[in-house]
Formats: C-alpha cells, structure tokens, sequence
C-alpha cells in the first residue's frame, strides 16, 4: 500500500514538471550543430538550451548531431530519435558532408524530404537549417543547393534558415583553421542567426500547448 501511495505521490509532483517542459526540441544535424573542434558547452545548440532556460522556457534541447552525417545516414537514424523523443521540432541541419562530396543535388532533396516527411508523420515540425557551399563547387551547384532548401522549406512549410553561418563563414577569426568549421567565438553569432526563425516556433508551441 505504501508503494501504491508513493508512486502515486510522484506521478502527481512529476506531471506539472512535464506539463511545463513540453515535448523537446530537436537538433538533428552534422558537425556544424555538434560543436565540433570546441567544448560542447561552446555550441550555439547549447547556447540554445541557456538562452530558452534564461527566458524561463524549460522545454529540453536534444542535440542529435553527429560529425560527418549525411542526409542517408540522418534518413537511417530519424526513426529511432522520433520514437525516442517525441519531439515537438525538429531543426534539420544536414546536406553540407553530401554537398561537399558533390552528390547529385536530386539525391540530396530526396533523402531530405523522406526526413521531413517522417517528421510530419510524428506530429512533429520541421524547421530547416541551410548551408553554403565554398566558392570552388562552383555557382551552378551553390545556387541549386540554394534553390533545394527554400523549395523544399515552402512545400513542407517549414521555416528556413537561409544560410546558418551567415556572418560567420567568412571571417577567418570566427572560423576554425580548416574554414569549414567556426570556432567557439562564432557560435553566438549562429544562435542569432537562428533565433529569429525560431522564435516565432516557439511562441506557435506555446500557443497551441496551452489550447490542448
């Protein structure tokens, strides 16, 4: 009876912190999201998590990022995340380590719309993290890359970062020496160019929490 009891007791002091918390915001990208070369306290997706908990917003930051992921290897890992997390957004940042490697443009948009159709399909939403390519791939590709984002941000309506190291990509004092990744000192800057898509999102999650 006294086990009944406690657990009972728990469930109740446990359900207004979760009901406060709400489902979790993912982080779903490759190194430019995994705080790579840098303490992982550096990252702006942890900077993140400490900015929403200064706004006294205690919904978790899960960052599912991983150096070198592609959007095939992101596609195979979704599912289990989805399931694990039941997150509320999904923030995709993934199609640079396919870009550099050149992969077909149509490769790359059908892999990411399987990844933002299982995000709908776990009643979640998708907001999309762009990226840039270096000058040396060419305009051709650069701009279909472009292109493929804001297209598939407009038909899954997702909002769109247009490019998540505007600002930072070419100033080699935020960058880290191979000039594809940005050191600690650029991370702020990220955040900042993320925080006004994303904004907006969790001002939607609040509203829509509070009419469940």
């Amino acid at each position: 009876m006294f086990r009944f009891i406690l657990a009972v007791v728990l469930f109740v002091l446990s359900a207004p912190l979760h009901a406060a918390t709400g489902r979790p915001i993912l982080v779903f990208g490759d190194s430019l999201s995994a705080a790579y070369g840098i303490a992982p306290d550096q990252g702006w997706v942890h900077l993140l998590g400490a900015r929403l908990a200064a706004q006294g917003d205690a919904r978790p930051v899960v960052n599912a990022s991983i150096s070198g992921e592609t959007t095939a290897g992101g596609l195979a890992r979704l599912p289990g995340l989805l399931a694990e997390h039941r997150p509320a957004l999904v923030m995709v940042e993934l199609g640079a380590n396919d870009g550099l490697r050149g992969l077909p443009i149509a490769e790359i948009r059908i892999n990411l719309t399987r990844i933002l159709q299982a995000i709908h399909a776990a009643d979640a939403r998708p907001m999309l993290l762009g990226i840039e390519l270096p000058l040396n791939y060419g305009a051709r590709y650069r701009d279909g890359l472009r292109t493929m984002y804001r297209d598939l941000a407009a038909e899954f309506n997702a909002p769109l970062v247009p490019f998540l190291l505007d600002g930072v990509a070419l100033d080699p004092e935020l960058m880290q020496p191979d000039g594809l990744h940005p050191r600690a000192a650029g991370q702020p800057k990220i955040l900042d160019n993320v925080w006004p898509v994303l904004e907006p999102e969790l001002a939607r999650l609040v509203r829509e929490k509070a009419k469940a």
